[in-house]
């Protein structure tokens, strides 16, 4: 077939794909999609999935309902909340952070028209939704201007986040945390520092029908099992699709990633990741990237158009900023790469790419390149796609995915439990520690500094957390966080002041 053939049929396709996401993402919403309970929708959603209809989420939404208008608290209505019941946010601003630490709460908003319920950070809060319960929902809100999180997980077990709009939202758009069996779709985010949709630590998570742009990385599973990405448009990212391990984790492994369906189109935005940060050494352009990660299936892709490369395959040490990790394998095994659709990948790649291109007699950017070590990997159609460093790779017995059909739960999956100390550390390092690196100056003090004023006194730190007041001129001032219960308050403060 002749290159601009395929390419016209490549647009086509494309085009029609755009009309569908502008079409349901951003035309009236049917009002019967946010009325149908969790129960109904999930039915539909997963029709044909083999999922039961009550693996998730276990219990939110079987009570009463509580309705939030403009001008009052969804963190009171929160509090007022039993395990079952749904706390229904109608249209308005709303400059809050929302904290759930019981089980079973639906969080949901009324869109009526073009008016979202929208949560507005203002630019100085740090955290729009924090959980910590089991089987949370939450949908249809817009999350705009917060300097942390959109919406983030602690070890919350059988979540649905579904049918957000998320905007210039901080670090981190979506992001479950030592999570089991959850369902992130038919989100749109843009304008995130770090990932759009960070799955971290995580295990049995299904990605689908998200609208990924403008981001550093558009969907990562960093540290996670049993993932399924698929169905989603990630365009206009630094990096598109992203699974690795990270290393210095308390969870040492990824593997069981299934990357399929997907649109990979144009990932050519600059990497503005924080300096030193693992993401800000994601060459911009790239389309989908494995970094160490096991057992990971990319499938039936159209990965097109990212000017660097259309997939990495890499190891730990040829990627930038990473420190090694004796407890973690360093290199992607068995990795399968199955018939995807490319075009027009690698047409300006990084000098390390333009290297290998060198020594291997070709003016041709990749589709495909392997870097560093590795072993049983495998690609189909080897002389239709341009490779790089695939040499020992074999020829793929695997076809395609259809035996597996979801990595979900048929049963929701036990709650996680957790010490006062466990979920001090989980707050530390997913809320304080994106201001208070341990030795690094960042928007707020050194965590070393903080250790020497507040010597011997955690409670002094847990009464400030709560209502910090601006100290010094060179730092800008803490927004309060209230919302965490003083207990946490205190294991937080503890956990601070013991870190080495």
């Amino acid at each position: 077939m002749k290159k601009s053939v395929l390419t016209g049929i490549v647009l086509i396709a494309l085009a029609a794909w755009a009309g569908y996401w502008y079409g349901n993402r951003h035309g009236p919403r049917p009002p019967a999609v946010a009325a149908r309970s969790t129960a109904d929708t999930l039915a539909i959603a997963r029709q044909g999935a083999g999922i039961a209809a009550d693996s998730l989420p276990s219990g939110a939404g079987s009570g009463k309902v509580i309705t939030v208008t403009a001008g009052h608290s969804i963190q009171d209505a929160v509090l007022k909340a039993q395990p079952g019941d749904t706390v229904q946010i109608m249209p308005g601003r709303y400059s809050e952070t929302v904290y759930i630490d019981k089980d079973g709460i639906a969080l949901v908003g009324v869109i009526r028209g073009g008016d979202w319920p929208t949560l507005d950070g203002e630019g100085k809060r740090n955290d729009a939704v924090l959980y910590s319960g089991n089987g949370i929902r939450v949908e249809n809100l817009k999350i705009v201007n917060y300097k942390g999180n959109a919406i983030m997980g602690q070890a919350g077990n059988n979540f649905v986040i579904r049918h957000n709009w998320i905007a210039n939202a901080g670090v981190y758009g979506i992001f479950p945390e030592f999570a089991q069996n959850g369902l992130i779709e038919y989100n749109t985010l843009t304008g995130i520092e770090d990932a759009a949709i960070y799955v971290g630590m995580s295990d049995n998570i299904e990605v689908a029908h998200n609208e990924v742009h403008g981001n550093v990385a558009g969907i990562e599973a960093e540290n996670s099992r049993h993932v399924i990405i698929e169905h989603n448009l990630a365009y206009d990212n630094a990096g598109g699709i992203l699974t690795f391990i990270t290393p210095g984790l308390p969870i040492k492994t990824a593997f069981d990633v299934v990357i399929r369906g997907n649109f990979v189109v144009a990932n050519n935005h600059k990497n503005f990741g924080a300096p030193g940060s693992i993401v800000s050494g994601v060459p911009s352009g790239t389309g989908i990237i494995v970094m160490a990660a096991d057992d990971v299936i990319i499938e039936n892709n159209l990965i097109r158009d990212n000017k660097n490369a259309g997939i990495i395959v890499s190891d730990h040490k040829s990627f930038a900023n990473i420190t090694p990790d004796p407890e973690s394998d360093p290199n992607p095994d068995r990795v399968q790469v199955l018939r995807n659709l490319f075009a027009d990948n690698g047409t300006d790649p990084i000098k390390e790419i333009k290297a290998l291109m060198l020594a291997a007699l070709t003016r041709e950017g990749p589709d495909l390149v392997a870097v560093g070590g590795g072993s049983g990997s495998c690609v189909a159609d080897r002389d239709a796609i341009k490779w790089l460093g695939i040499g020992s790779w074999s020829s793929c017995s695997r076809t395609d995915t259809h035996d597996i059909s979801t990595y979900l739960l048929d049963k929701p999956a036990p709650p996680r439990v957790l010490s006062a100390e466990d979920r001090g550390k989980l707050v530390y390092s997913s809320v304080c520690a994106g201001c208070h690196a341990y030795n690094v100056r960042m928007i707020g003090p050194p965590t070393q500094i903080l250790q020497v004023l507040y010597a011997g006194n955690p409670q002094g730190i847990a009464d400030y957390i709560a209502h910090p007041v601006k100290k010094r001129d060179d730092f800008p001032p803490m927004p309060p966080q209230a919302h965490l219960s003083s207990d946490l308050r205190l294991a937080v403060a503890k956990y601070m002041l013991s870190l080495k």
